[in-house]
């Protein structure tokens, strides 16, 4: 009896068990999971979660695609949706065969954050003899103003990009237009091969390029195609295009840049983004029909300057109707002004007309850059508007390297860095004003470790001192001074004028840099701007600051406004001692720079001639270079570069054209 007894137990305990597993899904529930799934965007999975109903209206690829294509399209991240469970389970009729339940959703899209809350249906259906709930789905559930039949509709406006001034607000870089030229393919019948030969030589484009334009996909005979687009400034070939019927303009805009090569390398252009420029910058904002710096301060402060596109989602209703779904106004780019001076630009690149080189100058008080020149140049509105192929090999094939930017590049400076070794020296006491050194004949070497390697000079004097080497530019006297204060010392000393350090200059600058001073040669050489010093025209104007400062080094600055930066480097007396020095180089006979000096115009400055070769006896090539101040007046310093200038006048090729300088703003 006890044994039955326990057996209808267990079948009871069992019955109750099985009765227990198959306890029917709650609604609440299932929704939950339908949530989860929709926050890991796993769509096909929330599919299997919809009605007979829903499915019967969209197929699960359609589901799929269309969620991925939306969210897709409209850069939807973040995305967070959320349902309340109800915290106590529903007790619901058992004929009970839809329940409502509300559910909020957040989410960033290309045009800003959506948010919206919604209610959603649940049903109870029957499936393999099984009830369960399930979501009666409908496209306002994506969005609740997305009806069956609408589309979605995205807009943007493209800002207008942030200009650059000058100082006194000429526009370097500005908005402005330009005729875009094109043909209605219809109008060519009869003519085409004609037409595209007088376009191939007037568009210098390829015909093939013309035709790859005119057979594009989206074209229609009586459509604009347009090919090229030509500077307003170029009349003649605008008539000549005019005048062959099938060829229209229309005016665009377009980035113009009114200061042409004189300003080209430190302004840069901007150019269409290229798909490599895209996959580097594609998480910053930028598309594929953006158009960006490509040099210069156009790419420096691109982003600045770019602004960003206003972007409109809306909803398309079948008659026309639209609503706003979510809205991000443009912002217009920043415009950006520099202490740049014009005239000063124009003046200096003027100067170095037909030379390889680089010029700039600074107000050395202040340390605001007031021009920087790189030559030979080319024209940023023609870069902008697109070079030819033959263009653009000239200018790569250039022996001049036009496209090359040279005010930012380190040089090897010669001897204008022999006034940086003074300041060291003195500083260091390990040479005064008036002490002099015995130095016989037009080269030295320390000793016999030296081999063949000599120091040499130009100018013969014994003996000589601090004063008559600044003036006669006496390189043996420069060497020794450096191989006197030492290697550690020296080096030291140099990272406190900025060497080895990468310059804080929105310009991107080349660090100027020691070399390893590994030997008493090289150290000997650097004493007088050889061995392996190297630094940029931008450096060696900060360098010449403290002369007019009292010791102190100001910093170069290229944005107006910008607060002014100096540090103390030596003593006022020491400063005002080698630039005491450097006004003899130009107003002694005997100077270097002698062919400077200007009447009642107290210039001080140095030249300098830096030889470029492989070793010693070599025939290389020389770098000419000139700086100036004006000792009464230090509102100005120019520096200037120019190349190969061996055989052809050396150093005093700068000289006469930073006088020139001078001379016109005196």
């Amino acid at each position: 009896m006890k044994k039955i007894l326990g057996l209808l137990v267990m079948l009871f305990l069992a019955v109750m068990a099985a009765a227990g597993c198959s306890k029917e899904p709650t609604p609440q529930d299932r929704f939950d999971a339908y949530i989860k799934l929709w926050n890991e965007q796993k769509f096909d999975k929330m599919y299997d979660y919809l009605t007979e109903g829903s499915k019967e209206v969209i197929s699960k690829e359609d589901f799929t695609s269309r969620y991925q294509k939306i969210y897709e399209d409209l850069q939807i991240t973040d995305l967070k949706m959320t349902f309340k469970k109800p915290e106590e389970e529903e007790k619901l009729d058992k004929d009970t065969d839809s329940v409502s339940y509300d559910f909020s959703a957040k989410m960033n899209s290309i045009a800003g954050p959506i948010e919206f809350t919604h209610s959603a249906k649940m049903k109870k259906e029957e499936r393999d003899k099984e009830n369960n709930w399930y979501v009666d789905w409908n496209t306002t559930y994506i969005f609740p103003q997305l009806k069956d039949g609408d589309k979605i509709g995205i807009s943007s406006i493209k800002p207008k990009r942030g200009q650059i001034f000058d100082r006194a607000g000429n526009g370097l870089a500005i908005n402005g237009e330009v005729f875009e030229v094109g043909v209605v393919p219809g109008k060519l019948e009869g003519q085409k091969e004609h037409v595209i030969q007088q376009l191939s030589k007037l568009l210098k484009m390829t015909p093939d390029q013309i035709n790859k334009a005119l057979n594009a996909s989206w074209v229609k005979p009586d459509l604009f195609v347009p090919l090229k687009r030509v500077s307003p400034d170029d009349t003649e070939r605008i008539a000549q295009l005019i005048a062959l019927e099938p060829v229209q303009t229309k005016r665009v805009g377009a980035r113009i840049y009114p200061y042409n090569e004189a300003a080209a390398h430190l302004i840069g252009y901007v150019g269409s983004i290229t798909a490599e420029e895209l996959e580097k910058l594609k998480d910053k904002g930028y598309t594929s029909n953006d158009v960006i710096g490509k040099r210069g301060l156009e790419e420096v402060f691109d982003s600045q300057l770019k602004g960003t596109s206003g972007v409109k989602i809306t909803i398309k209703k079948p008659d026309g109707a639209t609503e706003v779904l979510a809205e991000k106004p443009v912002e217009d780019g920043k415009d950006i002004s520099l202490t740049i001076d014009i005239d000063m630009q124009a003046s200096l690149y003027a100067e170095l007309a037909g030379e390889a080189g680089a010029g700039a100058a600074i107000d050395p008080v202040s340390g605001e850059t007031l021009a920087l020149v790189s030559s030979p140049s080319f024209d940023p509105n023609q870069a902008t508007l697109g070079f030819s192929g033959d263009e653009w090999k000239d200018l790569q094939d250039n022996p001049q390297k036009p496209l090359t930017t040279r005010f930012n590049k380190a040089y090897a400076p010669g001897s204008v860095f022999k006034p940086i070794t003074a300041m060291i020296g003195l500083t260091n006491k390990t040479i005064t004003p008036e002490q002099t050194m015995e130095i016989k004949g037009l080269k030295w070497q320390k000793g016999a470790s030296w081999g063949k390697y000599f120091v040499t000079r130009v100018h013969e004097a014994n003996p000589v001192n601090l004063e008559k080497a600044m003036v006669y530019s006496d390189n043996i006297y420069f060497a020794q001074a450096a191989l006197g204060i030492g290697k550690e010392q020296f080096a030291e000393a140099l990272k406190g004028f900025g060497f080895e350090q990468e310059p804080d200059y929105p310009y991107p600058l080349e660090t100027s840099t020691i070399g390893k001073l590994e030997n008493e040669i090289f150290l000997a050489d650097s004493g007088y701007g050889q061995g392996q010093i190297q630094m940029s025209i931008v450096h060696l104007l900060e360098t010449y600051t403290p002369f007019v400062n009292g010791g102190n080094m100001v910093k170069p600055s290229l944005l107006l406004d910008t607060e002014k930066s100096e540090k103390a480097v030596v003593s006022p007396d020491i400063a005002k001692t080698v630039s005491s020095m450097l006004r003899k180089v130009v107003g002694d006979k005997d100077g270097t720079a002698h062919s400077a000096n200007i009447a009642d115009y107290p210039l001080a400055g140095k030249t300098g001639t830096a030889e470029i070769k492989e070793k010693q006896g070599e025939k290389g090539t020389e770098n000419g270079w000139f700086i100036a101040y004006n000792t009464n007046s230090p509102g100005l310093m120019v520096a200037m570069m120019v190349e190969n200038v061996l055989d052809r006048g050396g150093s005093q090729i700068p000289v006469k054209k930073v006088k020139n300088v001078f001379m016109q703003r005196r």
